[in-house]
């Protein structure tokens, strides 16, 4: 008897059908056929120890697991269930009075019938309700985040038993509903961390508001102990809140790299990635025999956070840069490619040197001659021309620490945010994949950021006094754009323009002459 059912495997970030049948005639071995790794081989063992413990018995004829299509690489351990269901049907040892070919199956098992959480799992859900499957069974810590996809049932199961008997029609278990909305708004904009709770560091506050207004990249120099990581774990809750659509490609990217957790639903914060200076070129990018999303994928539509920008390897830093200027990221193999999104912002933190004091207020450098220089061509000029804001970040005064004097909150500085991104959203409304002022082309720039004989002559005057290089240039007049739409103008006036200025500390030529 020929036992049919559906499973998924996903590539990238989305999904393909796995077909899974099973024969059972004359013979005495078991085999499975369909270009299956390792973990997938193993899952005899792992069936015939869950159907013996269950009261089933694993056939002592020739079994056949194909997987199809066969020429597609499948991976992991997640088809232990549907290859236990087609067994125990195909050699009648139950009979179901729901189709298993009506539903996806997917799951682990233990050795005991008990079922372990799957990755992957959102993909493999779309991909079911895109082709018609009624409904994904599934392990029961998986279902809340399957259940973000509508007209689908999503049933959790927590053993194998369950699903024999839900499919004999002995037991009826209600999909599960999440009212994806209502989880969405009340925890959209829920961030522990507050500006409010910052003294001092106005000059940074700004420079981090102008970041999140027009998406740009920015770095923060500056001694240790001045706050540099404790302001960048704050930008998130300044940044617009998520639309639906990016909650759901970022919760796409975290399924897949199995970071979700049990019985997690829909991501409704903006992600804060920050990664070890120690990371490899794959883990921050990408990679693997079989690609899984790397850090600056994890961070899409969030933050990603490189602290000690200097100490991460040169290769590690310059495998970014594609990325950066995409907003994705392309990894190919000789069997596959896949593409994973990747439109973060990047917020890097660094020492102005090796020993954290040059250009400290108060305390000596003691950095021999031309260390500072060659601490800071650790980050490659092609890096830094991708980066928008350059913030000078001082220590806070003893008054400003000691002082009650209450901060601006994140709420009020986030609704400055979110009209500046109204402004541009209005702006690049005609253009495709252009959501922000950070995203301009170098062309669009001279159309977009006008600035009159003033600006220009002031502009002119910066570049020549403060030695200040010709890729600034664009960077000045695009976040100059930005310090506009915060200010709700249409024009970049001369006030926008010296605004801009100030934050390109790393290009001036004497910064660390």
């Amino acid at each position: 008897m020929l036992s049919k059912t559906f499973g998924g495997a996903v590539y990238g970030v989305n999904a393909s059908m796995i077909t899974i049948e099973v024969t059972v005639s004359q013979g005495l071995r078991f085999f499975m056929v369909g270009l299956a790794d390792s973990a997938v081989k193993e899952s005899e063992q792992r069936v015939e120890a869950s159907l013996k413990f269950s009261g089933y018995r694993m056939p002592r004829q020739k079994v056949v697991v194909n997987l199809a299509p066969a020429d597609v690489r499948k991976e992991g351990s997640a088809y232990d269930l549907p290859i236990a269901l087609c067994v125990l049907e195909s050699s009648e040892q139950i009979k179901c009075e729901r189709n298993l070919e009506d539903y996806v199956i997917m799951g682990e098992l233990s050795l005991d019938g008990n079922l372990r959480p799957i990755k992957g799992v959102l993909p493999i859900a779309i991909e079911a309700r895109r082709q018609g499957k009624k409904g994904f069974i599934l392990p029961t810590e998986n279902a809340p985040e399957a259940a973000i996809v509508n007209k689908l049932d999503v049933i959790g199961v927590q053993t194998m038993q369950e699903a024999v008997e839900f499919f004999e029609g002995k037991r009826d278990i209600e999909p599960l509903v999440v009212d994806t909305r209502d989880i969405f708004m009340n925890t959209v904009n829920d961030y522990e961390a507050d500006f409010s709770h910052v003294q001092g560091q106005e000059n940074i506050k700004r420079a981090l508001e102008i970041t999140a207004a027009g998406g740009h990249n920015a770095i923060m120099i500056g001694p240790p102990g001045a706050g540099k990581t404790m302001l960048a774990k704050r930008l998130p809750s300044i940044l617009p809140p998520l639309s639906l659509q990016e909650a759901l490609e970022t919760t796409k990217i975290h399924s897949v790299a199995g970071k979700l957790g049990a019985r997690s639903t829909l991501i409704s914060r903006r992600p804060f990635r920050a990664p070890h200076h120690s990371i490899s070129d794959a883990a921050l990018v990408g990679g693997g025999s079989f690609p899984q999303p790397g850090e600056i994928s994890l961070a899409h539509n969030g933050v990603l956070f490189l602290d000690e920008l200097p100490e991460f390897k040169r290769t590690v830093l310059e495998v970014m840069r594609q990325p950066l200027e995409e907003r994705k990221v392309s990894i190919s193999r000789a069997k596959m490619a896949v593409e994973f999104p990747s439109n973060f912002m990047l917020i890097a933190s660094m020492n102005p040197c090796p020993c954290g004091y040059y250009n400290h207020p108060e305390k000596e450098c003691v950095c021999g001659p031309g260390v500072v220089q060659k601490y800071l061509n650790k980050i490659s000029g092609p890096l830094l021309d991708r980066i928008d804001l350059h913030v000078e970040v001082t220590p806070v005064s003893f008054d400003q620490i000691s002082s009650n004097r209450k901060s601006e909150s994140s709420d009020a500085i986030r609704e400055r945010v979110i009209k500046a991104r109204e402004r541009q959203t209005e702006r690049f409304k005609d253009r495709n994949e252009i959501y922000s002022n950070a995203m301009m082309p170098p062309e669009m720039v001279k159309e977009i950021c006008e600035i009159g004989d003033a600006g220009r002559a002031l502009l002119r005057t910066a570049m020549d006094r403060l030695g200040l290089s010709a890729r600034a240039y664009d960077r000045i007049l695009k976040v100059s754009r930005t310090i506009a739409d915060l200010a709700d103008s249409d024009d970049i006036r001369i006030e926008h323009l010296a605004e801009a200025i100030q934050y390109r500390s790393l290009d001036r030529e004497n910064w660390a002459g």
